[in-house]
């Protein structure tokens, strides 16, 4: 499964793999590394990009809201051929498995950051929530404008509830003790309405897991370098921290090529 949690391959079946989800994905990947980089140049004290400021922010959630978009969309997508092929219990098993295994890889992540950085550790990231929405999808994938509405409401429910305290058993939903701290924090409410909107979309532009009929798609520039990191969205996604870490410990540490004074 090469693909950011959540997006299906459609090799081999009569589905067909639509470019460009794998372009946005991949354009989704270029604006988290970019993001990452300021992120961690900032955290280990090499240079101050002012990453908690509006812009940066703003990238942040966009970059989420892009990634969680898609996951809707494919969920769309999978789900047409998949109820076509399988069983409704086979069809049920499919999903449960899937984003088990997701969330499988968000609770990795959960235990390297208790090790490494247990003052923000990630407890329910973006994995752990695409894991959550994959094993609900069932309950929703079917949906058109239910899924718009229930998105929408989603996210007003998110903006209503984020500043309100809570228990650590319900900050998954949302709601946490103040002082509570993350380096990715991706709760139910509000970042499950974008994946419910991006099955809304899936239905309307891709009906029957076809592209409509009159949906016109430009040459876009990069096409097939995005493509390329688009498709192998999981790997990168796991990998780019480290590789960033790495560099910055080769050029940036005591005894790096360029020690900070």
């Amino acid at each position: 499964m090469n693909d950011l949690p959540g997006i299906c391959d459609h090799r081999g079946s009569a589905i067909p793999r639509f470019w460009e989800i794998d372009y946005l994905r991949g354009i989704a990947i270029v604006m988290m590394i970019i993001f990452h980089v300021a992120f961690d140049m900032a955290y280990f004290g090499i240079v101050n990009l002012g990453v908690h400021t509006v812009p940066w922010r703003a990238l942040a959630v966009c970059t989420a809201s892009l990634f969680l978009l898609l996951v809707g969309v494919s969920l769309t997508l999978s789900s047409a051929r998949a109820q076509k092929t399988l069983k409704r219990r086979d069809f049920l098993l499919k999903y449960l498995r899937r984003g088990a295994g997701i969330m499988g890889l968000g609770f990795l992540l959960t235990l390297v950051t208790l090790i490494l950085a247990p003052k923000e550790p990630i407890l329910f990231g973006i994995l752990h929530l695409i894991g959550f929405s994959v094993i609900l999808s069932p309950l929703f994938i079917r949906y058109t404008w239910v899924n718009f509405f229930a998105g929408l409401g989603a996210i007003f429910v998110g903006w209503g509830i984020g500043g309100i305290p809570g228990p650590s058993y319900l900050l998954w939903l949302g709601v946490h003790p103040p002082g509570f701290a993350s380096l990715d924090y991706t709760p139910v409410f509000p970042w499950i309405g974008a994946v419910l909107l991006g099955v809304w979309l899936g239905h309307l532009l891709y009906p029957g897991g076809q592209r409509r009929s009159g949906l016109s798609i430009p040459h876009l520039p990069c096409r097939d370098v995005l493509c390329s990191a688009g498709r192998h969205s999981l790997g990168i996604y796991l990998l780019h921290q480290p590789v960033i870490i790495l560099i910055i410990i080769i050029l940036w540490s005591p005894a790096g090529i360029f020690p900070l004074q």
